[in-house]
């Protein structure tokens, strides 16, 4: 009986923390003494995302990312993570994934260049926790690139950045 009260006080927390945080603007944020990034940075060949403040690194993760993680994404299928400068455009609490930040990909310059191959660009690029319904075992998550171009974090990460972030945050995802 104590287990379930503790695991349901646990669940209604973190509940209470998604709504809360759910584009909840910056003001908020600091109101609750919470210094936010002010842009991330992957280094793919690193697995690593990095929150910056004022151009340091504060936080540090290590990511997954696309099945074939080398070079930049050009086209849908090819399950490679872009390269370039984006922003944080959406925030979804309620994703396939243990939360979800969309990747603004693809810009002007993926779209024309997709095109002039007769390609589609793709898109749905997220930084993301592990999926709600696992279809490997953890270890398998924990040290494969396993998306199809996303960048993915354990979820006890994904919850930090969720919370150091705010919509419109610039990321900027390098080689």
């Amino acid at each position: 009986m104590r287990f379930m009260h503790a695991r349901r006080s646990f669940a209604l927390v973190g509940i209470l923390l998604l709504v809360l945080c759910a584009g909840v603007p910056r003001p908020v944020f600091a109101s609750a003494g919470l210094d936010l990034a002010d842009q991330i940075v992957v280094v793919k060949s690193e697995r690593r995302l990095y929150l910056l403040r004022g151009g340091e690194p504060f936080r540090t993760y290590r990511v997954a990312l696309g099945l074939n993680p080398l070079g930049h994404k050009e086209r849908e299928g090819d399950f490679r993570t872009p390269e370039g400068r984006y922003r944080v455009d959406t925030r979804n609490p309620a994703s396939d994934y243990y939360l979800s930040l969309h990747v603004s990909y693809p810009n002007n310059q993926d779209v024309d260049n997709a095109h002039r191959h007769h390609w589609q660009p793709g898109g749905s690029i997220m930084i993301h926790g592990m999926p709600n319904v696992l279809k490997h075992p953890v270890d398998f998550y924990r040290r494969a690139d396993w998306t199809n171009g996303c960048i993915a974090l354990s979820n006890p990460d994904m919850l930090e950045v969720w919370l150091l972030t705010r919509p419109d945050t610039p990321i900027e995802i390098r080689p």
